[in-house]
């Protein structure tokens, strides 16, 4: 069943259908929030999303796609989580997903690359919220531009303009040597 299918069953009161979607993108929608800042508090926040995003399919544009719509939905909530708790929760990163080519019996190349990713991660958390936030969406969820837009409901020049300035304080933080 794609999308189109299981939306318009969904608004029909076909659970099973929205279930289908839950499936499908419940793994996209928890790393989103946990990037975002959500930290612990993930899966209530993808879970408080998915109650969101069934509430206000009668609104969904039909000709949209759903991903978009529904990761600006997470990252709306949260975007509230951080705000009513006032501060910002640490950005851990699982870059598990990533492959690292060095044999597994090379323990010194591993060391390195753990090294190097948490140097990585550690400048990543240190970008001012709005460079984090489309860095994050452009490169590590590998949302497009007009993704990113959707998602954190900017125009697609600021994704633009905060993913350049967002990349180029990491440059200057971690140099060429991450490169």
């Amino acid at each position: 069943m794609d999308d189109e299918e299981a939306i318009a069953r969904s608004r029909d009161g076909d659970l099973s259908a929205y279930e289908v979607l839950v499936a499908r993108y419940s793994a996209l929608a928890h790393r989103t929030a946990f990037l975002l800042g959500a930290g612990d508090e993930a899966e209530d926040v993808v879970q408080e999303a998915f109650v969101k995003a069934f509430r206000h399919l009668s609104g969904f544009r039909q000709d949209a796609p759903f991903r978009p719509w529904l990761l600006r939905i997470v990252a709306n909530e949260t975007h509230n989580l951080t705000r009513s708790r006032g501060r910002r929760t640490s950005l851990v990163l699982r870059l598990g997903a990533t492959a690292d080519t060095r044999a597994p019996d090379d323990p010194e190349g591993a060391a390195v690359a753990t090294d190097r990713r948490s140097r990585l991660l550690a400048a990543v958390r240190g970008l001012p919220e709005r460079e984090r936030q489309a860095v994050v969406c452009r490169y590590f969820l590998q949302l497009s531009e007009a993704e990113t837009a959707q998602v954190l409901d900017w125009p697609v020049g600021t994704v633009k303009s905060s993913t350049h300035r967002g990349l180029a304080r990491l440059r200057e933080e971690v140099g060429d040597e991450l490169a």
